[in-house]
C-alpha cells in the first residue's frame, strides 16, 4: 500500500482548516563560521511566538544530500513523493499561465539571458528584464517556424517565458522530454547544447537546437536579452488530486505562474489576482469560508537568496513575518510555516539543507524551542523528516485521519 492509498483509507471529514504559508527558499547559511543565517538574523517576533506554542523541525525536500528544484520541493510539501511524481519546470510554467498542454506537447521554461561578444553568459536573467519588455520579445519569437513542429512561445514574468513544441501525440515522430537544461547555472561560459537521452527526446533536442539558433538571430541586436536558455523540458504529468487523496477542497494563493501551475496540477483552485503579500493575505481572508486547505506562496525569500543578497533576504523574511498575524487571526486548525527548499545567499542557489518548519495546532505537542530558526529546528520535536510526510502531520493535527488498524 502506498502513502496515498493509506491516506484515502484513513481520511475523515470535518470542519477544520489547514493553512500552509510557504516562504520559498526559506532556509539559509551564515556568511562566516559561527555567524547567523538569514532567518536567525531577521527580527521575526510573530513566528517566534508561534514557535513557543507550536512544534519545530526540518523538512528534507527529497532525500538527504539532494538539492531540489522548485517543482520537487513543492510536490514534497503537498504530500507527493517527488521521486515518484516527477514534473518538469516547463509543464509547471505553461500550466501556471493557464495554457492547457495537449498530448504530444513538450514544454520548456525559457530564460532570456545576456551573452557577451564571445557567446558566454554574462547575466543568466538579462537583468531581470521587465515583463513588458520580455512580453514583446516572446511575441517576436513566435515568428519562428520549424518544419513538422508547431512552436508556441508564451510570455510569463520578467525574464521568463515558455516555449511549447507540439508534435504528434504518438507514433514514430512523437517528441520526448528527456532533454537536458541548456542553462549551465553559471556565468562566463556559453549555454549548453540540448541533447536527448532517448530517440523521442533526441527529436525534441534537434528542434530545440533549431529554435535556439533562430532565436539568436531575432535577438542579436538586443542589449540585454540577446540570448536564451531552456530548462525543464516536460510533458503534462498525471497526478491524483487533493480532493481525491485528502478529501480537501483546496485553494492556492500565488503570484508567480509556476507555483500556480503546480497547484493546478494537483487540483487546487487558483484564487485571486494578488500581486503583493498583503494582497495575498486579503485573498486568504476573503475566501476562508469556501475552502478546507490553503497554500500561500511567497517568492522573494528565494530570489534574494539566489542573488546572494543576504541583507535583502533578511528584509524579505521580516516582511513575511509581519504578514503572519493575518493568518493567525483566522484561527486555523493547523498553521504551517515552511519553505520548499533552502536557498542560502552564501551559495546563491538552492541547496540540500533541511528547511525550517513550524506547525501550530491545538493538538500538537510543543517542544522547548522559543524561536523559529535553523538551529532551533534542528532540536525541534518534529525532528528531521521527509517533506512528503508533512501533509500527513497536517491532516492528523486537523483531526482528519482515522486510526490505522484494529
Amino acid at each position: 500500500m502506498d502513502m496515498h492509498e493509506l491516506t484515502r483509507e484513513l481520511c475523515e471529514g470535518n470542519e477544520s482548516k489547514i493553512v500552509v504559508l510557504v516562504a520559498d527558499g526559506l532556509g539559509g547559511l551564515p556568511l562566516e563560521p559561527g555567524g547567523k543565517t538569514e532567518l536567525e538574523s531577521a527580527a521575526t517576533p510573530n513566528m517566534d511566538a508561534l514557535a513557543v506554542t507550536g512544534i519545530l523541525g526540518g523538512s528534507i525536500p527529497v532525500k538527504p544530500g539532494i538539492t531540489p528544484g522548485s517543482g520537487p520541493g513543492h510536490l514534497g510539501l503537498f504530500g507527493y513523493d517527488p521521486l515518484k511524481y516527477r514534473i518538469g519546470r516547463g509543464a509547471l510554467e505553461a500550466t501556471g499561465i493557464g495554457f492547457e498542454l495537449q498530448p504530444g506537447d513538450v514544454a520548456a521554461r525559457g530564460n532570456f539571458c545576456t551573452l557577451d561578444t564571445d557567446g558566454n553568459i554574462s547575466d543568466r536573467r538579462a537583468g531581470r528584464l521587465p515583463t513588458a519588455e520580455s512580453t514583446l520579445l516572446a511575441e517576436r519569437l513566435n515568428e519562428i517556424k520549424i518544419e513538422g513542429t508547431e512552436v508556441i512561445v508564451l510570455p510569463v514574468r520578467e525574464h521568463r517565458f515558455v516555449v511549447v513544441f507540439r508534435g504528434p501525440a504518438s507514433g514514430d515522430l512523437a517528441l520526448g522530454d528527456r532533454v537536458n537544461d541548456t542553462d549551465p547555472q553559471s556565468t562566463g561560459i556559453p549555454p549548453l547544447p540540448p541533447e536527448g537521452r532517448d530517440k523521442p527526446s533526441q527529436r525534441t533536442a534537434k528542434i530545440a537546437v533549431q529554435f535556439v539558433a533562430a532565436a539568436g538571430e531575432l535577438l542579436a541586436d538586443e542589449r540585454q536579452a540577446n540570448g536564451l536558455t531552456l530548462r525543464g523540458f516536460a510533458e503534462r504529468p498525471n497526478l491524483p488530486t487533493y480532493e481525491d487523496v485528502y478529501g480537501l477542497k483546496s485553494a492556492a494563493i500565488a503570484v508567480y505562474p509556476m507555483y500556480k501551475g503546480l497547484a493546478r496540477l494537483v487540483g487546487m483552485d487558483i484564487v485571486g489576482e494578488a500581486k503583493t503579500l498583503d494582497e495575498q493575505m486579503d485573498v486568504l481572508r476573503d475566501i476562508y469560508d469556501q475552502y478546507d486547505f490553503f497554500f500561500l506562496h511567497y517568492k522573494y525569500t528565494d530570489s534574494t537568496g539566489e542573488d546572494g543578497a543576504f541583507g535583502e533576504k533578511v528584509k524579505k523574511i521580516e516582511a513575511f513575518d509581519a504578514a503572519v498575524p493575518s493568518a493567525i487571526a483566522l484561527n486555523p486548525s493547523v498553521l504551517i510555516i515552511t519553505g520548499d527548499h533552502s536557498t542560502p545567499s552564501f551559495l546563491r542557489s538552492h541547496s540540500w539543507h533541511s528547511v525550517p518548519t513550524l506547525l501550530a495546532s491545538a493538538a500538537c505537542r510543543p517542544d522547548r524551542c522559543t524561536e523559529f530558526s535553523e538551529s532551533a529546528c534542528v532540536q525541534g520535536g518534529l525532528g528531521q523528516f521527509e517533506a512528503k510526510y508533512l501533509m500527513l502531520l497536517a491532516m492528523a493535527n486537523a483531526g482528519r485521519l482515522g486510526k490505522f488498524g484494529a
